[in-house]
């Protein structure tokens, strides 16, 4: 008989009791794993950098994951971008009365396997059952801790004239990806999300190329908005050439019907980093050797003029400003 999240799971007794150690522990168990009121954890050898993110995707399964697996490597990628090798992970759930267990079940076995495939250890938590209607099903926020590797320093006020800009992927993938699974417009396209954790990439640029000036994970507004803000970050202007943003045709069959750009859409596998022109071509050689970022992209340069400003080379050979969007274009993507 299926099984449902009842508020007694919340309650803090024997049902409590029964959920942690029948599916929380059950993924998550390790010697860094506790049942006290905090974990207590070696500390990194040098400076450490911290994150947290929310994640309300809707719908919570879509092709390529889930929204474990998501919570996962948003914080794994939001630290590896800091040059910060992930280390620890904890995690609290809010779930809906009524959600069925075994759902709950993939979602936490999502996010232990793509914790071991990041190598971070989930080591504390919380769960919270919220009344029918109070929560879309399962919320999750992560907070993670990452040990900073010496020598780098990537950020956003780092860019500087002459960089290239890469992409370790083609673009506005996940976006695509949940708008079809929502189905809201009946279109007939088949788009994976690029969820994946991209530390071990990020780890083997910086090792080579400790100089890389920025990496930042273009998730919520895409790639689009992630350039504007490193323009305005660091006062310098972004040239991209349209030919060389690698789009997937499925990904662009679909914006070109609903007059998207993908450039505006949402990834949750893909870095934007700005490299100096020499190590540029290394950089990639690196990335096409590594899981998840085997089509990564020269997509421009950084320059002086502009100031704040993303233009386009577009296919005539004209510059074009690339338009910032107004509003959210597509509403809880992660």
């Amino acid at each position: 008989m299926e099984e449902f999240i009842t508020m007694a799971h919340g309650a803090g007794g024997k049902q409590t009791s029964q959920l942690i150690n029948g599916i929380f522990k059950k993924y998550f168990d390790s010697p860094y794993l506790t049942a006290d009121d905090a974990a207590v954890l070696a500390p990194p050898a040098g400076a450490m950098a911290m994150s947290t993110d929310g994640f309300i995707v809707s719908p919570r399964e879509f092709p390529g994951g889930n929204i474990g697996k998501l919570s996962i490597c948003g914080t794994v990628n939001d630290l590896s971008c800091m040059g910060a090798k992930p280390l620890y992970i904890s995690c609290a759930c809010v779930i809906e009365e009524g959600f069925p267990v075994e759902k709950l079940d993939l979602i936490v076995k999502s996010m232990a396997e793509t914790a071991a495939e990041a190598g971070v250890h989930i080591v504390s938590g919380d769960t919270k059952v919220a009344g029918k209607g109070q929560v879309d099903g399962i919320f999750i926020t992560t907070t993670g801790v990452g040990e900073l590797m010496p020598g780098v320093s990537p950020a956003g006020a780092n860019a500087r004239p002459g960089d290239r800009v890469i992409v370790t992927g083609d673009v506005g993938r996940h976006g695509t990806a949940i708008l079809l699974e929502r189905d809201d417009y009946g279109m007939e396209a088949h788009v994976t999300s690029d969820c994946a954790p991209l530390w071990e990439p990020v780890h083997k640029v910086l090792s080579t190329y400790p100089g890389v000036h920025v990496i930042r994970d273009a998730t919520r507004g895409g790639v689009g908005t992630v350039l504007y803000e490193i323009a305005d970050q660091s006062g310098v202007g972004v040239r991209l050439d349209s030919s060389s943003v690698p789009v997937d045709p499925q990904v662009a069959g679909v914006c070109g019907m609903l007059g998207l750009d993908p450039l505006y859409l949402a990834c949750e596998g893909r870095l934007v980093m700005f490299v100096p022109e020499e190590d540029a071509e290394g950089v990639l050689d690196i990335l096409h050797g590594c899981k998840h970022t085997e089509n990564a992209a020269d997509i421009g340069t950084v320059t002086e003029e502009h100031s704040g400003v993303v233009t386009l080379i577009t296919e005539l050979g004209t510059e074009t400003v690339l338009p910032q969007p107004t509003g959210e274009l597509l509403p809880r993507i992660c």
